[in-house]
């Protein structure tokens, strides 16, 4: 897909704002469409698919969340919150919901420009390479976001998502602790390994046969994780320390 075919949803109550995105973004090269209000913005987006959402999270008629919620349900679109909430918990509220990235108001056109570009990468990469993981007796459906197991569907977070998204790009070799935290929690977190550790724990939790020795979601000690499927995993791993 050619950058001038991308189409570009603008959520923002802010008439003079929209009015700076649409003309940042068209002088682009991309597509342009907006909503005014979280109504709006789903009616949007489910009628026009497109394909990067720019979130304000302050609407008239609801929290931007609630819309970052209901689109994630349905489709695995980038998403980039766009507020003036600067507090970390809101960040993370925000991550946790579904969203890609998240800049702050008032921001730079350059690295507003650089955070778009990169989100339409990751999700053209994302479509070239769809991952059904079978992990055991564990499936992981990465493009529609479903986990099933013997016993029935598997809940996992958005964020744990983006965990299995990040590895399955580079699935079998490692990847970096920090290029995890870039990608999935957004580069103002860099050095958050506890979150990395925390999340991956939780995956193996869920999806390991014996999360104390982990034969999918592997620790490389002082570099990060590597993500085996059945098809690459050894039918019995050597026991070893699981650092957490």
């Amino acid at each position: 897909m050619t950058q001038a075919m991308h189409l570009i949803l603008v959520i923002e109550d802010e008439p003079a704002i929209r009015n700076v995105l649409r003309v940042l973004l068209e002088a682009e090269g991309y597509r342009f469409i907006e909503a005014d209000t979280a109504m709006r913005a789903e009616i949007e987006a489910r009628s026009h698919k497109p394909d990067l959402l720019l979130v304000d999270l302050g609407l008239p008629d609801g929290d931007g969340l609630r819309v970052i919620r209901r689109v994630r349900a349905w489709s695995p679109v980038p998403v980039i919150v766009l507020s003036a909430r600067t507090m970390e918990e809101q960040k993370i509220a925000a991550l946790d919901a579904g969203a890609d990235d998240y800049i702050t108001k008032p921001f730079s056109a350059p690295e507003l420009l650089a955070r778009v570009r990169a989100a339409l990468r990751r999700n053209v990469r994302g479509a070239e390479q769809t991952f059904v993981l079978q992990l055991s007796q564990i499936t992981v459906d990465l493009a529609r976001r479903e986990t099933q197991g013997p016993a029935g569907e598997i809940h996992l977070t958005p964020l744990e998502y983006r965990v299995l998204e990040c590895l399955a790009r580079h699935l079998g070799s490692i990847v970096i602790q920090n290029q995890l935290v870039r990608e999935v929690w957004g580069p103002e977190r860099l050095g958050d390994t506890r979150s990395l550790r925390v999340c991956v724990k939780n995956l193996r939790d869920k999806l390991e046969p014996d999360p104390r020795k982990p034969r999918y979601l592997v620790t490389e000690a002082g570099l990060g994780y590597r993500l085996r499927a059945d098809e690459t995993a050894p039918a019995h791993e050597s026991a070893q320390e699981v650092s957490q």
